[in-house]
């Protein structure tokens, strides 16, 4: 299939996304299917050249929406060479730009969510989300009523995003996400992390990694921490990722005030062979996010044999749960102690037994084969030209009273912000 990715950026610190296109389109283009990306990004960005896959860089976007003219003029000049177009996320032009150009051409469009619908976000930045309301009508409510299908990593993330905006209509469909594990050696890529950190060797670490940010649960990360670390003398902690909004200091003072500022180390973004090298040096991995509608970083400890703590925030814990493949806890600070309880009271046959799980976990849920198989499958059911137009037809008349007609939006672009 000839396939077309729209997505804000491929910044690889912007998250998991991107790092999902990445490898989920290298995959495709080594089975002999055709993978290009379209994104809003400056030309000149070092990002851009490093894309290993074919990349139309057709920005740079104008402020946080990224607002490009040239966009959907682009979009409407080379649809017609693609199969299928998918939409990766909300809330920024390439997707309301997708449905200007896309939504009566031929070729169907799609659209991942990656959780920007989940109502963690409305209860906890409700200015946001109310600027959002004003938006959603005429906005990505329509870009999602006019898909193809609407994309969800999990049931979880599925059920969650129809309470967000009373203005819902999506033929959804769940895709759960693949990824791949990796091909080196696990010593070799072990002893290359440590070499690079020697003052991790001998030590039980803890890994987090993913951005620094609220949503995360960093803090609540780092205050359980400190019990964990007065029961394990050995114990590290490994905070690892970007941090855009300079949260790091405020989590070193926490850690300061618990006295426990040396047993955490913060090496930033960690990429590649340094990245799975983390992975195999680390006793467990540990996420207490508050919102995460899959948890890429989860899928990658489980492909390297690691058990994982997480919370019931995170798309896959039931998944997780079942298959007794890490331990699950509320998303507070008691929430993430008990996580780090349960992993003290196994013994080493219990903890090897649970590592031995974990890699059976992730061939069984999140290979990346699977997620291709299944992807394919919704992508090749090749919709009429017509399909998407039945959501349309079922839509109350009230919905509309709420936006402008579309084709004053086809020419209206949002306010930056």
């Amino acid at each position: 299939m000839r396939i077309l990715h729209l997505v804000p950026t491929v910044d690889p610190r912007s998250g998991g996304p991107i790092e999902g296109v990445r490898q989920s389109g290298l995959a495709m283009t080594a089975l002999g299917h055709q993978i290009e990306v379209a994104s809003l990004d400056p030309i000149d960005a070092p990002y851009v050249r490093e894309f290993p896959l074919a990349l139309h860089a057709l920005g740079p976007g104008r402020g946080h929406y990224a607002y490009c003219p040239g966009y959907v003029p682009w979009l409407r000049a080379n649809a017609g060479r693609f199969d299928a177009a998918i939409v990766h996320g909300l809330w920024q032009y390439h997707g309301f730009g997708a449905w200007r150009a896309l939504r009566r051409a031929q070729v169907p469009y799609y659209v991942y969510t990656h959780g920007m619908l989940d109502p963690w976000f409305k209860s906890t930045y409700p200015l946001k989300h109310l600027k959002k309301w004003a938006y959603w009508p005429w906005g990505d409510y329509r870009v999602l009523r006019d898909a193809a299908a609407v994309i969800f990593t999990t049931d979880e993330e599925r059920l969650l995003a129809r309470e967000s905006f009373w203005l819902y209509r999506a033929n959804e469909r769940v895709v759960p996400f693949g990824t791949n594990a990796p091909r080196e050696d696990p010593h070799a890529l072990r002893e290359a992390f440590l070499q690079a950190s020697p003052h991790l060797q001998n030590k039980r670490i803890v890994l987090f990694l993913g951005r620094l940010h609220p949503k995360k649960g960093c803090d609540m990360l780092v205050h359980a921490f400190a019990e964990h670390a007065r029961e394990v003398p050995d114990a590290h902690l490994v905070i690892a990722g970007p941090d855009a909004s300079n949260w790091q200091p405020a989590l070193q003072a926490i850690a300061q005030s618990h006295g426990i500022a040396h047993r955490i180390s913060w090496p930033g973004m960690l990429q590649g062979s340094l990245k799975w090298g983390a992975f195999y040096a680390s006793d467990v991995f540990v996420l207490p996010s508050h919102q995460e509608n899959f948890g890429v970083s989860v899928a990658e400890a489980l492909a390297c044999g690691l058990p994982v703590l997480i919370s019931d925030k995170v798309g896959v814990w039931r998944e997780v749960e079942a298959d007794h493949a890490g331990f699950v806890a509320p998303d507070t600070i008691a929430g993430t102690q008990r996580l780090f309880a349960a992993w003290r009271a196994l013994d080493e046959r219990a903890r090897g037994a649970m590592r031995s799980q974990a890699r059976r976990t992730f061939d069984a849920r999140f290979a990346m084969d699977g997620m291709m198989r299944s992807l394919l499958a919704l992508l090749q059911e090749a919709p009429s030209a017509q399909a998407a137009a039945r959501f349309r037809a079922g839509t109350p008349m009230s919905a509309m009273a709420h936006g402008v007609p579309e084709e004053q939006a086809e020419q209206t672009a949002p306010a930056q912000n």
